[in-house]
């Protein structure tokens, strides 16, 4: 048997007598099951990537524990990271919507369905109108239309639109207001 035989041979012998013990020890220690695995896939790739200086076979148990020690810390402090990451996004978002996202979720909801009965050009003409905030000229240019052609299906989407979702706007600040905002003119 060649030393590189013999040391893969070495390596399963660990991976399989410690595989059970070190996923039980990161399930104790983690949320997520899914957690606990990727922890013991990162311990057994350090222990690969070092296998050569792993300690004899009564010590190497020990070993991975310190090394899966390790990797949660890791793990934790990643995931602090992330949820203070998290936390500034949700911030920003509300900062930039000025209200919580998801409080208008069935006007949204209602909005959405009823674009998407509308043919794909007079949805885009809402949406870039009224989501992305743009002039008729402007819409014009992204569709390679005419800003005539464009105030003209503004006008029927928006009417197309009002009928599907119905003339019940709900109170003041809805979502559907939007649809009630004059068009902009443009010096015609």
């Amino acid at each position: 048997m060649s030393s590189g035989t013999e040391h893969e041979d070495r390596f399963r012998r660990v991976y399989a007598g410690n595989f059970q013990p070190l996923l039980a020890y990161a399930m104790r220690r983690v949320e997520q099951p899914e957690d606990a695995a990727d922890v013991v896939a990162e311990v057994f790739l350090v222990a690969w990537r070092r296998s050569r200086e792993l300690p004899p076979e009564a010590e190497v148990r020990l070993w991975l524990f310190g090394v899966a020690r390790r990797v949660l810390a890791n793990h934790h402090r990643g995931g602090a990271r992330r949820e203070r990451l998290g936390e500034r996004l949700r911030h920003r978002l509300r900062a930039a919507v000025g209200v919580d996202p998801g409080s208008e979720v069935p006007e949204r909801l209602t909005v959405q369905a009823a674009l998407a009965r509308l043919g794909e050009l007079d949805r885009e003409v809402l949406m870039l109108t009224f989501w992305e905030g743009l002039e008729p000229r402007e819409v014009a240019a992204v569709l390679q239309v005419s800003s005539a052609a464009v105030r003209t299906r503004l006008s029927r989407a928006r009417a197309r639109l009002r009928d599907l979702v119905g003339d019940d706007h709900g109170p003041p600040g809805h979502v559907l207001d939007v649809m009630a905002v004059p068009t902009p003119e443009e010096g015609r």
